[in-house]
Formats: structure tokens, C-alpha cells, sequence
């Protein structure tokens, strides 16, 4: 497996966000961290993890809005949709479902396969340890065995430039599964472990509490060090830019 670091990472906590930051502000801040990376600014990785205050569908960079979402369904309960800079399919963010993400400078960006490795599997087994026996399936999803079948706790996306990688995704802890089947459509492309189900067979809660999976993510990535500040100019302008624009969401 190939490493990410042979430093160790930042902890950068939700203390020293404002108590009121957005849904498309969480997401900017990824993107801005992302380009202190790319830019050189950015020596050592920085992990984080975040939760929407209120639910929120978030589209994938290639994400067709109405072949994934219904549209009807958002509008009329009054959810926003955004979409993020990473690839991969659509997901609802919300209270009980913990956003994680690492942000990680590279001389040279290994292969898609190494990097996916690299994060999902000692996020996997850092989890484990935390209480629920996890494992990685497909390309990127994160999952737990019940009567046989897995079931999804974790969908994750990455985004590669020249000398950085941001990779994040979702983890399931005590979300209302109810919402995913109300909000989207069933994928138009699906790993082959899902056999088809439908959103509630296929999803389940780890049911962990964000205490114990904010340190499962520190200790995966060996987040030692603390970060207490986090580019705001670069955050508010991609926010203003792109996050908030219907032109950004709305162009696929």
C-alpha cells in the first residue's frame, strides 16, 4: 500500500469555523485547501471533518442533476442541491452523516488504485477498532456486513491535480435513510455489490457518534498536529464564484 505522508497530517477542527458555516462554505473550504496544496503553500496533509447543519443534496463534478436527483422532491421540502469539485455520484448531507476529508501535497501523485487504498483501507481499520467491523468494497465505498450482504456506510470522491489530491466522502453514523430514497433516483451506474437494491436495502448507520469517528480519522491518517486556520479569502471567493452560482450546479 502506498503511503500518503511520511509526515504527519493537521487537525483542522470545526472550532475554527464560525458556528454558522454553510453547506457550500464546507465545501469551498476543501477547494481552498486544495490549492494552497497545489501551490506549494500546503507541507503536510490536513484532515478534517465537517456535518451540514441542515440536509443538503451535493452532486458529483460529472453528476447529470436530473438523472440522479429528484428535483420535484428538493424544491418542494425545501432542501438545497450544490455540487462539489470531486468526481462520483450524488449524496445527502445532513445531521448524522459526518463529512471527512484530507487535503495531501504530493511530489508525484500515485495511480488512482494507490491512492484509493491508501485512504480507505487504514480509514477502514481505524474504524473497525472504533466499534464496527468496516471494509472497503467497490472503487471507493466503505461498508459493513449484515445477514450476508454488505451495506454501504461510506461513499467517497477524490479530485487529482499536478501535486495534490483532496479526497472526501460521507460517513453514515445516525442519518434518516428515509430521505436518501425520497431525494434521489436510483444511480445510473452502481458497483456490482449492490446487486440493485434500493436505497434503504443497500445503506445503513454505523451508529458509532461523532466522538469516536472524528478519532478513528485522526488516528487513520495520523492527524498529530493541530491547524487553526483555514484560507478564508480563497474560501468566500470560490463560494461567491462558483458554490452559490445555480450556473455551477445546474450545468449538467
Amino acid at each position: 500500500m502506498t503511503k500518503i505522508t511520511g509526515r504527519d497530517a493537521q487537525w483542522l477542527d470545526e472550532s475554527a469555523f464560525p458556528p454558522l458555516i454553510t453547506a457550500a462554505e464546507q465545501l469551498a473550504v476543501d477547494e481552498a485547501i486544495l490549492d494552497e496544496a497545489e501551490s506549494g503553500l500546503l507541507k503536510n496533509p490536513v484532515v478534517r471533518t465537517w456535518q451540514a447543519a441542515a440536509p443538503v443534496v451535493v452532486l458529483g463534478s460529472s453528476s447529470e442533476l436530473l438523472k440522479e436527483v429528484n428535483y420535484d422532491a428538493c424544491a418542494r421540502l425545501n432542501i438545497p442541491v450544490l455540487r462539489r469539485p470531486s468526481g462520483g455520484a450524488t449524496v445527502i448531507l445532513g445531521p448524522g452523516c459526518v463529512m471527512w476529508s484530507i487535503i495531501t501535497p504530493f511530489q508525484d501523485v500515485p495511480p488512482l488504485e494507490a491512492i484509493h487504498a491508501s485512504m480507505l483501507d487504514p480509514l477502514a481499520a481505524a474504524l473497525s477498532a472504533a466499534g464496527r467491523k468496516v471494509i472497503r468494497e467497490g472503487t471507493s465505498d466503505l461498508v459493513v456486513r449484515g445477514a450476508g450482504r454488505a451495506k454501504k456506510i461510506s461513499g467517497n470522491a477524490l479530485r487529482v491535480r499536478r501535486q495534490s489530491v483532496l479526497y472526501h466522502g460521507t460517513l453514515l453514523d445516525e442519518f434518516p435513510l428515509e430521505l436518501v430514497g425520497q431525494l434521489l433516483r436510483h444511480p445510473p451506474r452502481e458497483p456490482e455489490y449492490r446487486h440493485q437494491r434500493i436505497h434503504s436495502e443497500f445503506l445503513t448507520n454505523l451508529s458509532l457518534g461523532r466522538e469516536k469517528i472524528d478519532k478513528a480519522v485522526r488516528k487513520a491518517f495520523s492527524a498529530n498536529g493541530n491547524r487553526t486556520t483555514w484560507p478564508q479569502s480563497r474560501t468566500h471567493q470560490l463560494v461567491k464564484s462558483r458554490y452559490e452560482k445555480n450556473s455551477w450546479t445546474e450545468r449538467l
